[in-house]
């Protein structure tokens, strides 16, 4: 049994759901927890599954809604998230993809998509609880909740 990524969340970042096509693979934990933050003039609306571990807690998955002016292109939000998670811009193991009908970046463990200028969605997986096309399928199922 997996964990859901349908319901919806946000905060500043604007609200967003997963539909009941997200169903994660069932190596998710089921302790979600949300919170908002803001790192370098961009706003996160944040929800993180996580499992118990005889160690104490691991991640498995993570999602972030950003806004910021900053993020104007997808090629602005890969550098932005490559700043936030150290790490350098051009690596080639993310290629260039559709998430939905937004330009986007998939890798093994992560994806990241601009839904319009100023808005981006970041997905990261550990690798061990989500699969690439569980990561696709997830990442596919996040969109903005209408007004």
């Amino acid at each position: 049994m997996g964990s859901d990524v349908s319901g919806a969340w946000g905060g500043r970042a604007g609200s967003w759901t997963g539909s009941g096509s997200g169903t994660c693979r069932a190596g998710v934990g089921d302790l979600v927890t949300e919170f908002a933050t803001e790192w370098d003039d961009v706003r996160f609306a944040s929800r993180m599954w996580e499992r118990e571990t005889v160690d104490g807690a691991r991640v498995d998955m993570r999602v972030h809604v950003l806004r910021g002016d900053r993020l104007a292109s997808l090629a602005n939000l890969r550098d932005f998230l490559a700043e936030y998670h150290e790490r350098d811009s051009s690596t080639p193991a993310l290629i260039e993809s559709r998430i939905g009908t937004a330009p986007g970046m998939i890798g093994a463990t992560e994806a990241f998509w601009l839904v319009a200028p100023g808005i981006g969605v970041n997905v990261i997986v550990a690798p061990e609880a989500v699969d690439l096309p569980g990561l696709a399928a997830v990442a596919g199922s996040i969109v903005p909740v209408e007004a």
